[in-house]
C-alpha cells in the first residue's frame, strides 16, 4: 500500500516516512496543500495522512474538496489541534479518522490499518489465493501455512494484484505502487519485479499465476496448469 503524506515539517515527515517502511508500507511526501493536489491527480493512493497547518493554506480545504467530488479516498488528518471543535469539525468535514500531534507512531499505523479495513476497494486484513495467504497487518505471507519471505517491492505488488483478483491491474498502476513520484525508475523496473515476484513464487510452490495481459498490465489468478501467458 502507498500513502500521500501532507506535511511540512521535514524532520516529522522523515521520521513517519521511516516507520511506515519499517511497516513495509510506503509513502510520498508533499509539503503544501498544492502539491497534495497534484499528486492526488496523478497517483491512486490507498489513503492520505494530512496536516492541516500547511504553509501555503488550510489542509482543510484539500479534504473538503475530495468529498466534495465524492472521492472516498481514506483520509488520516494528523495535526496540532486538539481541541474537540477541532476534532468534530475535521470528522464533520470528511476525515476517516483524526490524530493530534504529538502521537506514537505505533498508534498510527494501527489506524492506518484499520482503515484499511473498511468496506470498500481495500477491505480486508487478510487476502488469499489458492494455497497463499497475505496478513496485510503484519505484512506475512504464507504458503500452505508456511510463512514465506518475500522484499518489500514483492510484497507490494503481489497485495495489489491479490486486491484486484478478477481484475486486469495496468502497468502504470503497478509503477506507482512500487516508486510512487520517484522519477529515477527504468523502463523495464515492472517487468524486472513481476518477473522476480512470479520466480519467488514458484520456488515456494504457490499454486497461482501471475498472467501478463499484453499491452495493458497483469491479472493474478489460481494455478490452472496451464502455461503462464
Amino acid at each position: 500500500m502507498r500513502f500521500l503524506l501532507v506535511e511540512d515539517n521535514a524532520e516529522l515527515a522523515r521520521l513517519l516516512t521511516a516507520g511506515l517502511v519499517a511497516q513495509g508500507l510506503a509513502a510520498d511526501v508533499v509539503e503544501t496543500a498544492a502539491d497534495a493536489r497534484l499528486a492526488l491527480g496523478s497517483i491512486r493512493y490507498s489513503a492520505m495522512i494530512l496536516d492541516l497547518g500547511l504553509p501555503d493554506e488550510d489542509g482543510m480545504n484539500v479534504l473538503k474538496e475530495l468529498r466534495r467530488d465524492r472521492d472516498p479516498l481514506p483520509v488520516l488528518v494528523l495535526t496540532a489541534r486538539g481541541s474537540v471543535d477541532d476534532r468534530v469539525q475535521g470528522l464533520r468535514a470528511g476525515a476517516d479518522d483524526y490524530l493530534v500531534k504529538p502521537f506514537a507512531l505505533e498508534e498510527l499505523v494501527a489506524r492506518l490499518q484499520a482503515l484499511m479495513r473498511r468496506p470498500g476497494e481495500l477491505l480486508g486484513r487478510s487476502l488469499s489465493i489458492a494455497n497463499l495467504v497475505f496478513d496485510t497487518e503484519s505484512r506475512q505471507i504464507f504458503v500452505d501455512g508456511r510463512p514465506e519471505l518475500f522484499s518489500a517491492r514483492e510484497s507490494a505488488v503481489l497485495e495489489l494484484l491479490l486486491r484486484r483478483q478478477g481484475r486486469v491491474v495496468t502497468k502504470k498502476a503497478v509503477e506507482d505502487q512500487i516508486f510512487g513520484m520517484s522519477s529515477d525508475v527504468a523502463s523495464n523496473a515492472v517487468e524486472v519485479y513481476v518477473s522476480r515476484l512470479r520466480k519467488h513464487l514458484t520456488e515456494c510452490h504457490a499454486l497461482l499465476q501471475i498472467h501478463t495481459i499484453r499491452g495493458v498490465g497483469y491479472m493474478i489468478a489460481e494455478d490452472t496448469g496451464s502455461a503462464q501467458i
